[in-house]
């Protein structure tokens, strides 16, 4: 679990890349730049990690595009301490993301094999969730809720209520919303009853399924 010079360097490019699309935050830019992603990836993969692409991961998934990464951190507006949840843990890097800028991150898993493999893996990185659960995104989080903020990183064919019912009022749920591609959609609670929605573009990511286990 090597973090060379050269793969710092290329960390800087990556970064200087997601600036030029418009990121922003600086605690995400500065998580990104510290993060080292190639070690997310298969070592096939390793030449690949610090390009703003997706890649295939375990269980037919992917890791998402650094850009993917940095919008939708971005979007959820993470403070330090702010209780997150995320649905979909994956390689475990978006999850490192939200920790490096200071999470409080529970994070959820449906593929049992990426699920193991990242419980494990986090950990050595020095990255701790919360928690980390095996079980269906689709429901949440019930018995740790509300949260500041819900993640979503995985394409949703429509908004899962439990996810709404479970953020604070002021609390934001980032998630990809559509069929074969997705709308980023922020929903914002305003109060008990009512919500604000905006919309930011095109992504394309796997679908959130829900649990067959």
């Amino acid at each position: 679990m090597k973090d060379t010079f050269t793969h710092q360097g290329m960390r800087k490019k990556l970064v200087e890349t997601l600036s030029r699309k418009g990121i922003i935050d600086k605690n995400v830019l500065q998580a990104i730049g510290k993060i080292p992603r190639h070690l997310f990836m298969d070592s096939g993969f390793v030449d690949h990690a610090y390009v703003d692409k997706a890649f295939p991961i375990a269980a037919d998934q992917t890791i998402s595009q650094p850009y993917t990464v940095a919008r939708q951190t971005e979007l959820l507006e993470v403070k330090k301490g702010d209780k997150i949840l995320e649905i979909g843990t994956g390689s475990g890097y978006q999850a490192a993301v939200l920790l490096e800028i200071g999470a409080t991150l529970y994070t959820i898993e449906r593929q049992n094999e990426l699920f193991k493999k990242t419980k494990l893996f986090l950990p050595k990185l020095g990255y701790k969730p919360k928690r980390l659960i095996f079980g269906d995104g689709y429901i949440g989080l019930q018995s740790e809720a509300p949260f500041d903020g819900i993640i979503v990183t995985a394409g949703a064919p429509f908004v899962p209520n439990p996810l709404l019912a479970q953020l604070k009022v002021g609390g934001k749920l980032v998630i990809p919303v559509g069929e074969n591609v997705q709308i980023m959609t922020v929903f914002l609670r305003k109060s008990d009853t009512e919500f604000e929605k905006e919309e930011y573009g095109e992504f394309r990511f796997v679908p959130l399924l829900e649990d067959k286990n």
